[in-house]
């Protein structure tokens, strides 16, 4: 059975940094679609950023700048550096994980919260 464990959210003040991971057993993250998503109260999930096999990454508008989407294929673990945070990236995170030849995921993390205070 597939896991994703993410770990790294946390309380900051705004223009700070926290660094997410996404441990993943079973499914090879190095071989894989990966993404990282977040949902606010209210809100609806919204894609962060994602990164395919070939090392190419596509980010929100929103966090472009200021969010890094990696693969430490070595720890089959994806992070997701997150500097300048704003209260408006105040939300859960999840990591996603699909086949490589597809643009979907299958798998999700059970997610980590990350609260930004102004």
């Amino acid at each position: 059975q597939v896991h994703l464990v993410e770990s790294g959210g946390g309380s900051v003040e705004a223009g700070g940094s926290l660094k997410l991971s996404c441990a993943a057993s079973v499914v090879t993250i190095s071989n894989s679609y990966m993404g990282w998503f977040r949902q606010a109260p209210g809100k609806e999930r919204e894609e962060v950023a994602t990164i395919d096999v070939f090392g190419s990454t596509v980010y929100a508008d929103s966090v472009k700048g200021r969010f890094t989407i990696s693969k430490e294929n070595g720890k089959n673990t994806l992070c997701l550096q997150m500097n300048s945070l704003k209260p408006e990236d105040t939300a859960m995170y999840y990591c996603a994980a699909g086949p490589w030849n597809f643009r979907r995921f299958d798998y999700w993390g059970q997610g980590t919260q990350v609260t930004v205070s102004s």
